[in-house]
């Protein structure tokens, strides 16, 4: 009895030490090397036009999770158009967004996306298991998420995202 007290404490100790040991950006994700989940969703540019999983295959490429009312969006687009204009495809998915507002920020602040999906209810966002804007995945050819990163784009994280997209590259190579 006169050890319980000691027990627990030590117990409670090494929970405390593990969840320090835990980095809390980064988040799991349960479609990390699984295809891209089916969709099918207007297009943000053409409303009329239906998009689907099958739109983002054909090369690696960024698919960019973003809206008009997030502040962190807003810091990290002029970076994506930075690696637009360098030529690497990003995708885009407006996440629970107003249609109308999304298309005048890309008229705006101009738009570094290859294609834009729209995702007005978040249904798409909810498959990806999106805890919030904006988040990142990187894709390969085939449409298979390699990588995911939650937060704004900057010149940091893409060269991790950079060199998810080379080893993508060189597996394709060889």
């Amino acid at each position: 009895m006169l050890f319980v007290p000691l027990l627990i404490f030590i117990g409670l100790g090494y929970f405390l030490w593990r969840g320090l040991s835990i980095d809390p950006t980064e988040l799991p994700s349960a479609r990390l090397n699984q295809p891209f989940p089916a969709f099918e969703l207007a297009s943000l540019t053409e409303p009329s036009r239906m998009m689907t999983q099958d739109d983002l295959k054909g090369r690696p490429a960024l698919v960019n999770i973003w809206a008009t009312w997030c502040p962190t969006c807003k810091e990290e687009h002029a970076f994506l158009n930075q690696l637009a204009q360098q030529g690497v495809t990003i995708y885009g998915i407006n996440y629970k967004d107003e249609p109308l507002k999304a298309r005048e920020w890309l008229k705006r602040y101009l738009d570094p996306y290859a294609e834009v999906v729209l995702d007005k209810d978040g249904s798409l966002g909810i498959d990806l298991g999106v805890y919030g804007a904006p988040e990142t995945y990187v894709i390969d050819a085939k449409g298979v998420i390699r990588y995911r990163h939650v937060g704004a784009v900057d010149a940091v994280v893409w060269k991790d995202l950079k060199a998810v997209m080379d080893q993508i590259e060189a597996e394709g190579a060889s």
